[in-house]
């Protein structure tokens, strides 16, 4: 179902970090956030996923604000948000176990989604064991093992060396292939002209919006 955002603003006490930010995002599109640093990427796609509210406008994913499609919806966040406690393993099957599925499918789908981005080796590694780059493949899995309708990435390849930067991206790309709505902030021209089109902010306005055309 397609994703609106309809003259969005977001204020923090006197600080307007967002203002009338309008686009649309349909299913099986990839559309790619770009803008220098303090340009409120990270906040726009943290209301996009419904982890706050809009000040002003509104998102809609279909007909309804993200809080109510938060079964649907996957979320790489820029700092992980993965408990340091828990195995690469417990924390991807921690997004399935809200959905009543058999052990045994919860362990299958895991492991597959980790081997998608390549850590079948540290499945078993305690997060504060793994490295930067790791941690951030593991909010992937995570991220993707359910196989949301609206997947969004914040800086989903930042720390990740050439090669595993274009198989990750491979791999989030799949998720538009198969009908579903992605959104990422990238710094990275390349992992940005992968997707679809690009939305570029700076201060908080969106100054161009561009479709890419992909090569044959």
């Amino acid at each position: 179902m397609t994703l609106r955002s309809e003259s969005v603003g977001y204020v923090v006490g006197d600080v307007r970090i967002l203002n009338d930010v309008s686009f649309t995002v349909e299913p099986g599109t990839a559309l790619a956030v770009a803008g220098p640093s303090g340009s409120g990427k990270s906040t726009l796609l943290a209301l996009l996923a419904g982890l706050d509210d809009p000040t002003s406008g509104a998102i809609m994913l279909g007909e309804v604000a993200p809080p109510e499609r938060r079964a649907e919806i996957g979320v790489v966040l820029q700092n992980y948000g993965l408990p340091a406690l828990l195995t690469a393993a417990e924390c991807v099957e921690f997004a399935l176990q809200v959905r009543d599925l058999p052990r045994r499918e919860i362990t299958e789908r895991a492991a597959h989604a980790l081997e998608r981005v390549r850590l079948t080796d540290v499945a078993d590694h305690l997060v504060e064991e793994l490295s930067g780059g790791q941690r951030q493949r593991v909010a992937v899995a995570r991220a993707l093992v359910a196989e949301p309708m609206y997947v969004f990435a914040d800086e989903p390849t930042s720390e990740l060396d050439r090669a595993l930067r274009g198989h990750t991206m491979t791999e989030v790309l799949r998720e538009r292939d198969r009908g579903a709505v992605l959104v990422l902030t990238t710094h990275d021209d390349e992992v940005a002209y992968r997707c679809d089109a690009v939305l570029s902010l700076a201060d908080g306005q969106v100054t161009s919006y561009d479709r890419v055309t992909q090569p044959d």
